[in-house]
């Protein structure tokens, strides 16, 4: 695989998020942009706008926005070690994301808060009959 390419080209955010592996294909990273899930420099972007080394990139993933800075541009997706040299996130974004995580690590477990479940098949029966005879003692 190559090395990141020289400080003066420029690449397309939509493949450069998939360079970095951000996203598995090119036209997922697109339709986030798209989405509005994603700013340059704290402006809507669209996929096709060029990235330069030092701008910042804020993307969001559900509930957590990772703040990251361009370091270097790639015009072939490589391995995740050459992805990781792409960019640098911020400590700010760093520690924002370890604290959602252990949010959600540390919340109750949403089935649990369910207090009667899916209904078993004894259940759906019985329910099938009493529709049945309900919808059959209309008056004429």
């Amino acid at each position: 695989m190559t090395e990141p390419t020289s400080k003066t080209e420029r690449v397309r955010l939509d493949k450069w998020l998939w360079v970095a592996r951000f996203f598995k294909t090119r036209g997922l990273s697109a339709d986030e942009i798209g989405k509005g899930r994603v700013e340059v420099n704290g402006q809507a972007a669209k996929a096709s706008r060029e990235l330069r080394p030092g701008d910042r990139v804020e993307l969001r993933h559900g509930p957590v926005t990772r703040t990251l800075i361009v370091k270097a541009l790639s015009l072939q997706r490589g391995s995740a070690v050459i992805a990781q040299a792409l960019y640098e996130e911020t400590p700010e974004s760093i520690a924002l994301r370890e604290n959602a995580a252990q949010e959600r690590r540390s919340g109750s477990e949403p089935a649990l808060a369910l207090e009667q479940g899916r209904p078993t098949k004894r259940d759906r029966r019985q329910l099938a009959d009493w529709n049945r005879w309900s919808a059959s003692s209309e008056p004429d």
